[in-house]
Order: C-alpha cells, then structure tokens, then sequence
C-alpha cells in the first residue's frame, strides 16, 4: 500500500486553493508550509487534511478550512511584536500558525477536549508562545488590549467588547450573520473610538459558543 504523500498534499493546498484565494503573503505562505496540518487534525481524518472540506474535530465544532485559514493570516497581518487573541482554538493549528507570526498568543476555547488537544500538539511542535485557556471568552477576556484578536466562530453582530479590546491600530477578525450569508470581517481600530470595517469574503462558520444567538423568525 501506497504511503499517503503529506508533502505533496501540502504543496498541492498552497497552489491549488490558498493561492488562488489571493493568499499571497510571504510570511504567510511560509508559516503554512512549515506547519504539518495533518498533526492538528483528528486521526480519522488525517488524509483529509489538506482538503477543501471543514473538517469535524467533535462537540460540533469543526477546522476551518485552508483557505480561510489562510486568508484570516493574511488579513490580520501579524507582525512578529504583536499580542494575539484567539477565541476558539479548536484543532490548535490556526493557534500555532499566529504564535509562529507573532509575539505571543492567548488562545481561549470554552471546550476542555480542544485546549488539552492543543496543549499537547502545539508542545511536540516546540511551540512554546501560546497560553492556553479553557473559559467563555464570547464576551471578551480580561482587561488587556491586544494588537489581533481572531474570533474562529460566528457571531449575530460584533459586540462591542471587540472593539475595545483593541489596542490602536488593532485588527479583528470575526464572521458575522446567519445562514445562508455570513460575511467575514476586518475591523481596525484607527483611534481611540474610531474604527474602520473591511468586507473579506462570504463563508460560514459554526456559531461561537456564548455568543448571543442569531434571532429567527416564525410565521
């Protein structure tokens, strides 16, 4: 039997979907190259690793997909002094993916299975910049202002503790609406009460848990 080619799947998911997402960075590019997808990913699905499908990770939670995850990276433009926030570290490969880019992480999941996941994970990869967290941080966490804040589930609308907890000059990352049209936000914060807000693309995502829910209507 044929030893499954990771390398190549790997190679195949940069040229084949992140690229043609205009995920273009360098540093990007590389951190996704460097980074074995396939060891964040649950056993069963290892081979599917690099493909375009959400992959389940249980709790009905799921991986985000490649492209996403690659255009979160890119559109956050982490810088190697940046102080992130990540609420939702599911799978714990976006989480290492930010801590290779940047200063350090608090990565925060209300789900005690993901965080002892990723704490094993991320230290067979000598990742050592992340703290992780098992709480609800759908309202925030702590007082501390952070330069990235990536929100990895979908909100009904972006609660205003997002924004202040940006530093100046902070970027958030957060999925907003309801099914079948969720819209992937960039949020900066341009001064002390100003804020600016850039459309990425349409996707969907898991509700984040804790987070108000998106109200529905019946006629």
């Amino acid at each position: 039997m044929t030893a499954f080619n990771f390398e190549q799947a790997r190679f195949n998911m940069i040229e084949q979907q992140i690229r043609p997402w205009e995920v273009l960075d360098q540093r990007v590019l590389d951190t996704l190259t460097r980074t074995p997808r396939e060891d964040f990913t649950p056993e069963r699905y290892r081979n599917l690793a690099f493909s375009d499908v959400a992959i389940p990770l249980g709790h009905g939670e799921v991986m985000l997909k490649p492209n996403i995850e690659g255009r979160i990276l890119q559109a956050l433009a982490v810088q190697p002094t940046d102080q992130i926030l990540e609420v939702g570290a599911g799978s714990g490969y976006l989480t290492a993916c930010l801590a290779q880019l940047a200063n350090s992480v608090v990565s925060v999941d209300i789900i005690p299975d993901f965080i002892e996941a990723a704490r094993g994970k991320l230290k067979a990869h000598g990742i050592t910049n992340v703290v992780l967290h098992t709480g609800d941080a759908s309202r925030g966490w702590g007082e501390r202002r952070y330069h990235v804040i990536a929100v990895t589930g979908s909100v009904a609308r972006v609660d205003e503790v997002w924004r202040q907890s940006l530093r100046l000059g902070g970027r958030l990352f957060i999925v907003t609406g309801q099914l079948p049209v969720m819209e992937a936000l960039l949020i900066t914060r341009v001064g002390e009460q100003e804020w600016t807000q850039e459309s990425l693309f349409e996707t969907e995502l898991p509700p984040l848990r804790g987070a108000n829910p998106v109200k529905t209507f019946e006629f």
